[in-house]
Formats: C-alpha cells, sequence, structure tokens
C-alpha cells in the first residue's frame, strides 16, 4: 500500500472501530485506551510501507492493533480498573453497562493470547483469519475458543 495522508486517513476510518475495541479490550481506563489507539495508529502509519500484502489488511491491521496493545502492556502495568471506564453507549440501560463492565473485568485476566483470540471473534472474524493473526492453525481456533469460554465460566 503507498504510503500517503489520504490513503492511511482511509485505512483509519475503515478500521477505527476495530482499533478501538482492541485497545479498549487491553485497557484499564479511558485514558490508556487513547494512549493504545495513538500508539497503534503510529505504528501502523510506520509500517505502512512495510506491508506486502502477504495477508488482507484487516488482518495486517488487526495484528498491529494487537502487538502494540501486549507491547504496551508489558511495558507498563497496570494494576487496577478505572471503574468508571465504561463504554458511553447512547441507547445502553444500566444492565447492559454492567454486563460490559463484568466482561471487560474477566476478559482482562485473560492472557494475553486468549483475549487476542476472543477480540477477533468477537469481531466476526473467520477462524482462519484469527488464525493468520496470532499464529495458530484455523483447526485449533474453534478449540482454544470453547476452552475460553469455559474459563470465563468460571472467574
Amino acid at each position: 500500500m503507498e504510503k500517503t495522508e489520504k490513503g492511511f486517513s482511509g485505512l483509519v476510518r475503515e478500521y477505527e472501530q476495530t482499533i478501538y475495541s482492541i485497545c479498549y479490550m487491553y485497557s484499564r481506563s479511558e485514558d490508556e485506551a487513547k494512549d493504545l489507539v495513538q500508539e497503534t495508529l503510529v505504528n501502523l502509519w510506520n509500517g505502512l510501507d512495510k506491508f506486502r500484502g502477504d495477508s488482507s489488511l484487516r488482518t495486517w491491521v488487526t495484528r498491529v492493533a494487537i502487538n502494540t496493545c501486549i507491547s504496551f502492556k508489558r511495558k507498563k502495568q497496570l494494576p487496577t480498573v478505572d471503574e468508571s471506564f465504561i463504554p458511553q453507549l447512547s441507547d445502553a440501560s444500566p444492565e447492559a453497562g454492567t454486563q460490559i463492565r463484568l466482561l471487560h473485568e474477566r476478559l482482562c485476566r485473560l492472557d494475553y493470547l486468549d483475549r487476542a483470540i476472543v477480540l477477533l471473534w468477537l469481531e466476526n472474524m473467520s477462524y482462519e483469519e484469527i488464525g493468520a493473526i496470532v499464529g495458530i492453525a484455523a483447526k485449533n481456533i474453534g478449540v482454544r475458543l470453547v476452552r475460553i469460554k469455559n474459563k470465563l465460566k468460571n472467574l
């Protein structure tokens, strides 16, 4: 892909929700989520001219976002979750906000790989796409998801 501001703006517009979703699930506060989004955008811009097209653009963007979040988290561990950190959903009921907070808390207790698999599954990616992003055979993604779901139920 050619590295131009116009092309990059289009890429950001197309994948901004995916990038934010990934950053949100690896965050413990709204400020940290914003930092992760910015760091991801910087990494995407810096890596844009290195994108060879071996995978889809969606796969590459997702992989960069996840790797950015994991690297960021390894550098800076935050021990607590900001209780006010619930996404602003205009049509969300109080029950939905509670469910979102509980899901976020449980996902934060998963290891980085399991969290990535769940996030990608929630983004409606195929097992093949998820496998390409996390480096696991697609046939193993279904098995991992069952194990992750059971783990989440027991948290």
